[in-house]
């Protein structure tokens, strides 16, 4: 269980995950156009895309400054005045990496989320990973928006997709999350939490073999800020801690779920700052992970993700973008952190 391990023997330092403080506001980085035109950014979207080798520049301009709202009504003002599908032809003009930040900009938020959990189970093989982000990340609220979202785009049902494509523990995590009924209260009950840590100490360390089903159902119905006070109380039942006590118990994607859903509760900007630096981590850049963080997040918490990635890893996100990313990729990309 490396991760855990890491997550709490770095805790208190300068570059670990540090609890998150509770804030309230906006800390996205994309806003609305104050001098928002629908049609005058739909002509110039029509302009772009018949320029001999698309004007790229534009594209970005338009797309990325502009707010996920604001993009819905440029879409019907192009088909009214073009009489044709701006996605459609967006698709027919860009290419690659560009193309793909793109359509996922023109996507409302449900349907982001639905589009990259269907193209993770599609054909041979799982991306499980992608699944545990979405899920282990998204409010009731959100989850919700996604199912329905799945539902009628792909005329299927999520919960069952998953259970075709996946088994065991996992599974019983994402189905349990995918029910969107866990706790967001923000108060927390610290006799609950004394009890639950000493639950999960009883179901893992204090016992021969882990009983998942105690890990799965604390994990998934607590609040994020309950859940924080659970794992400070661990510490009262095991001299060693969570982290210790639970490595080498839980191994691959389920792991990973519980660990997305820990970290999230301790501080999501955090855990999302290292997906886009592990992203980037190594040969070649995973360019999926890299697109579909900054657009979900964009009106959301990029700016808090930015300033977690500059703590833990010294450098900004957009130094290691531009290392990383190249061509009109980069520039959208970019453009959606907004000024370094």
């Amino acid at each position: 269980m490396a991760f855990f391990k890491k997550l709490f023997e770095q805790q208190n330092d300068d570059k670990g995950f540090k609890p998150a403080p509770f804030e309230t506001g906006y800390f996205g980085t994309v806003k609305a156009d104050p001098n928002f035109n629908a049609q005058n950014d739909a002509a110039k979207l029509k302009k772009a895309i018949e320029t001999k080798g698309v004007d790229e520049a534009t594209v970005v301009e338009v797309i990325a400054k502009r707010s996920n709202a604001q993009r819905q009504q440029i879409k019907a003002a192009y088909q009214q005045s073009a009489g044709k599908d701006l996605v459609a032809d967006l698709k027919k003009a860009l290419k690659s990496d560009f193309e793909e930040v793109v359509l996922a900009l023109l996507m409302t938020p449900p349907e982001y989320d639905a589009f990259e959990m269907k193209r993770a189970m599609k054909g041979v093989g799982t991306n499980e990973a992608v699944l545990n982000e979405i899920l282990g990340t998204r409010s009731n609220k959100e989850i919700t928006a996604l199912k329905n979202c799945y539902k009628e785009v792909h005329g299927e049902l999520l919960e069952e997709n998953i259970k075709s494509d996946i088994k065991g523990d996992l599974e019983t995590t994402l189905l349990a999350l995918c029910k969107a009924t866990r706790s967001e209260d923000r108060n927390i009950d610290d006799g609950m939490a004394k009890s639950d840590a000493k639950a999960l100490f009883e179901a893992g360390e204090n016992r021969i073999g882990t009983v998942c089903s105690v890990l799965i159902d604390i994990l998934t119905n607590r609040s994020e800020a309950q859940l924080c006070k659970i794992l400070q109380y661990y510490g009262q039942f095991s001299k060693d801690g969570l982290a210790k006590d639970l490595e080498g118990e839980l191994s691959g994607n389920f792991e990973d779920c519980l660990m997305t859903l820990v970290k999230g509760a301790w501080n999501k900007h955090a855990y999302f700052a290292e997906r886009l630096q592990l992203a980037m981590k190594g040969v070649g850049t995973d360019t999926d992970t890299l697109t579909r963080i900054i657009v979900s997040r964009s009106e959301i918490d990029l700016l808090k993700i930015m300033q977690e990635y500059k703590r833990m890893y010294g450098k900004t996100l957009q130094e290691d973008l531009l290392k990383e990313t190249k061509g009109d990729y980069e520039k959208i990309v970019l453009a959606l952190c907004g000024t370094p």
